[in-house]
């Protein structure tokens, strides 16, 4: 004595070819008030355009003993670890940003920036030295 099974609801369906059609409402949305989220970006990065920071340009580095140091006298020269030029690092607050070529503006000293840091370094290096 073998029990038929009735077909369920859905396999109805789908031997008519026939399926509901779920009830799809359109989403409404309230009204913002105040300032949209682009206007306060702006508003709050106005607010860091007043702060200064250290800017200081590197040309190389070496290593002096102190008796070398206390020699020192007008004239003196000191070699650095970066050949004539090679680019020159960029560095703001004590973090480098770019590297650069020396130029002579108006009688000063500045520096044309060639490349920049990448950006996720710059974001390391924003954590601590």
């Amino acid at each position: 004595m073998a029990e038929e099974k009735k077909p369920t609801q859905e396999a109805q369906s789908d031997e008519s070819g026939a399926q509901e059609q779920p009830e799809v409402q359109k989403a409404e949305f309230e009204q913002l008030e105040g300032q949209s989220r682009n206007g306060q970006a702006t508003r709050k990065i106005e607010m860091l355009y007043d702060i200064v920071l250290p800017v200081a340009i590197e040309l190389g580095r070496t290593k002096m003993y102190v008796k070398e140091i206390l020699e020192l006298e007008r004239g003196s020269i000191i070699e650095l670890d970066k050949m004539a030029g090679e680019p020159v690092d960029l560095y703001i607050n004590n973090k480098k940003m770019a590297e650069g070529e020396v130029v002579v503006v108006d009688k000063h000293f500045g520096i044309r920036i060639t490349s920049l840091v990448n950006p996720v370094d710059r974001i390391k290096g924003l954590g601590g030295e």
